[in-house]
């Protein structure tokens, strides 16, 4: 069996790419975040929130595809290129994650606060 090798061009810094995709998803959701603060759609607090989430997970997914992409143009690098992808994935997924366990702790912690001082 022939084995394919995607001629992907030289080989990409994925930490390069990690931080610029950091810079390009703060700037992308940074400005729709302050749009809806100005909106008045959203608190500051939960747009900062957001923002900082965007671009945890705009880092990841770069980074995750010029990995993948680089991997691709390797021979032999079909599983490291899913391993890659896989791995970006399940980052995305883990941010997600973190941030509702946070939520639910918090919450949980804010409405208990709230029903003790209710009930003095």
């Amino acid at each position: 069996m022939k084995e394919i090798v995607i001629n992907t061009g030289t080989p990409r810094n994925v930490l390069g790419h990690v931080i610029s995709g950091a810079i390009a998803s703060a700037v992308v959701s940074g400005a729709i975040n302050y749009k809806k603060v100005k909106a008045n759609e959203v608190e500051k607090k939960a747009a900062i929130k957001d923002t900082i989430k965007k671009t945890s997970q705009g880092a990841i997914a770069t980074g995750a595809a010029i990995a993948t992409a680089n991997y691709l143009g390797e021979k032999g690098g079909l599983l490291k290129a899913v391993t890659a992808l896989s791995v970006g994935a399940m980052g995305i997924y883990a941010i997600e994650v973190i941030e509702e366990q946070l939520d639910k702790k918090y919450l949980t912690n804010e409405n208990c606060l709230l029903e003790e001082e209710i009930n003095e």
